[in-house]
């Protein structure tokens, strides 16, 4: 005879496992397996347990994973933004029912404009570019006609030619913003240390800093600047001291394109024995865990890598969803941190952690 009321023990006692296991499955826990919360479903349905009682079990079950490529030329290290990133997005597209897959493009694929040797076009529902920032290359990609959003880009990029979806955090405004603290606190001479072609965030960030000279009817003095292509950052160790030893009338402050850069620098401005910020206050941009650490800590801008992560998938999944919506251009909010490697800064209404 059935029974009158079927319990969620009721499903884990058919199944042999516990009560926890079976509540977790109905409610959509992402601990749970999926295999497992099929076979918990499944039996809610043959016992008609409460709203399973009037479903079809091949319409509520979970389908084939999904797949969205990751594709990167560098994988995000713990201490990049990309790195919490690429965590929020994977969490976000899996409780849809997409597993990331992770796909590294070396210098010989991009050059020769080919595809990963483990990308399948035909195992791909959406693709999320990262550090990718060679313009033919994302053109390759985009040609595949598949759903695809970037995370950053080319810094030559015109937006009408992508044809994809594009994420980056607000770069332009923040360290406008921070540039203008800095020549009010009274520096008064600024150089920038970072490629600004290497990428469309350093280009904004250098964009930003050159508004606020301008504004403030300040001369651009290139000579006091670092502009060398991005690869130069990451050769000699000495390579940082080699260029500062280059500049003859050092400025009252550097703004950096990303807080790599800037603790460089600080380290080779202490090699020098000059003293941040009282001979010179330095500036960064990523709040990477470095900025924390370093003496003294150092000024730069948050970035919300998580939320980041989020508006990432859901902006993918929402082009899967309707591929022919128009894509989307999205920034998202970054904030100022002023800490101790900038003069004594009014920061009212600006986070100071």
């Amino acid at each position: 005879m059935m029974k009158d009321k079927v319990t969620i023990q009721d499903i884990a006692d058919a199944l042999g496992i516990s009560r926890n296991t079976a509540s977790k499955a109905l409610n959509g826990s992402d601990n749970i397996p999926s295999e497992t919360r099929n076979k918990v479903i499944k039996k809610a349905i043959e016992l008609k347990y409460k709203q399973f009682a009037y479903m079809e079990t091949e319409n509520l079950l979970t389908k084939n994973p999904g797949n969205i490529a990751l594709l990167t030329a560098n994988l995000p290290s713990t201490s990049h933004f990309g790195s919490r990133l690429i965590s929020g997005l994977e969490k976000r597209i899996s409780a849809e029912g997409y597993n990331l897959s992770i796909h590294i493009v070396r210098d010989i694929e991009r050059n020769s404009l080919i595809l990963p040797n483990n990308f399948e076009i035909s195992k791909v529902d959406g693709i999320i570019c990262i550090e990718l920032f060679d313009m033919e290359y994302s053109k390759r990609i985009t040609s595949l006609g598949l759903p695809t959003i970037f995370i950053d880009c080319a810094a030559d990029m015109l937006y009408p030619d992508l044809e994809a979806d594009l994420l980056l955090m607000e770069n332009e405004h923040s360290t406008y913003y921070m540039t203008r603290k800095l020549i009010q606190s009274g520096c008064s001479s600024l150089g920038f240390i970072g490629d600004y072609n290497h990428c469309k965030s350093f280009n904004e960030r250098w964009a930003g800093f050159s508004r606020a000279l301008t504004e403030a009817g300040m001369q651009l003095d290139l000579n006091q600047c670092v502009l060398n292509p991005d690869s130069e950052f990451f050769s000699e160790a000495d390579w940082m001291d080699e260029r500062l030893d280059q500049i003859t009338d050092m400025p009252s402050a550097f703004v950096c394109a990303n807080d790599f850069i800037a603790v460089n620098v600080m380290k080779s401005l202490k090699n020098k024995n000059i003293n941040i910020p009282e001979d010179i206050a330095v500036a960064g941009f990523d709040d990477a865990p470095e900025s924390r650490i370093v003496e003294p800590h150092l000024t730069t801008v948050h970035i919300y890598s998580d939320e980041m992560g989020i508006t990432a998938a859901n902006m993918l999944l929402s082009r899967i969803q309707e591929p022919s919506q128009p894509h989307q251009i999205t920034h998202i909010q970054t904030k100022p941190v002023f800490r101790d490697s900038t003069m004594t800064i009014e920061t009212s209404h600006i986070h100071t952690s």
